[in-house]
């Protein structure tokens, strides 16, 4: 089977993520796709993000007609806290997912263009590309130039041969030794999370850019509401103490029955 890991802090997740995850589907026959929220990602440890359970919930939710697409507690604060890690790395995440899979089973990696830009600066970049398949969600305006020119420097084509698909847009295959990057280009969803915490934040209605079901919870828990005190902000992550204390902050309102999330009566 082809599997692919959806990683994210999906704060929230909208219509464009299920929407680039169907058609990631469809081109690469993926049996699976496990969407998996980011608890204390690492490039984001000093912005404040809603409590990691609020986001599965909702990732849950917006899944739940979806067969195929799974809400994954790979990323739970349980699982990072039991590793001793002060963040979630994708490196992590790929190989703890990569042992339950069967030899037969093909693993990718979905993430949009505007992450995969920065690539070169997470952990143990080159070993996290050669681990598995990427496929990078394009959108106009890139060129295949400019993803090449972000990879790694160990797996970088040469600035001559970069420069050959400068004016060659985001599309295709882009295979290089030990590594291959696919280029779905076939959705340009306008919409972003942070155009749904604004919507929100303004009093707008925001069921075009999520689901009803998301829309609902989101109302009901009084998510992103103009002046609230983002519930980050109790724990910023911004020494080791702190990231490895938050974690339990974030889950306090939460308990895990049966590998779901189940928030707590008050």
């Amino acid at each position: 089977m082809n599997v692919a890991i959806f990683g994210g802090t999906f704060d929230p997740v909208h219509r464009g993520h299920v929407a680039v995850a169907r058609a990631a589907a469809e081109r690469f026959k993926l049996g699976r796709i496990y969407f998996v929220p980011a608890d204390i990602p690492p490039h984001k440890q000093k912005q404040p993000l809603t409590p990691y359970y609020h986001r599965y919930a909702m990732l849950a939710l917006a899944l739940a007609g979806e067969k195929n697409f799974i809400p994954s507690l790979l990323e739970a604060p349980e699982v990072i806290q039991s590793e001793g890690a002060l963040a979630s790395y994708s490196i992590d995440t790929v190989r703890r997912f990569k042992r339950r899979l069967k030899k037969s089973d093909k693993l990718f990696f979905l993430i949009g263009i505007d992450a995969f830009m920065d690539i070169a600066k997470w952990r143990s970049p080159v070993e996290l590309l050669r681990e598995c398949e990427f496929i990078v969600a394009s959108r106009p305006g890139f060129s295949l130039s400019q993803v090449a020119r972000a990879l790694p420097e160990e797996l970088r084509p040469a600035a001559q041969v970069a420069q050959i698909f400068q004016k060659q847009a985001a599309t295709g295959e882009l295979v290089l030794s030990g590594t291959t990057i696919h280029l779905l280009d076939e959705v340009n969803e306008p919409d972003s999370a942070t155009k749904v915490r604004k919507a929100a934040s303004s009093g707008r209605k925001i069921v075009s850019k999520v689901s009803d079901a998301v829309a609902e919870y989101i109302r009901k828990e009084q998510l992103y509401k103009p002046g609230q005190k983002d519930p980050g902000d109790a724990m910023p992550v911004e020494s080791p103490n702190a990231a490895k204390n938050a974690p339990e902050q974030r889950r306090k309102e939460f308990h895990i029955v049966g590998g779901h999330a189940h928030r707590k009566k008050t």
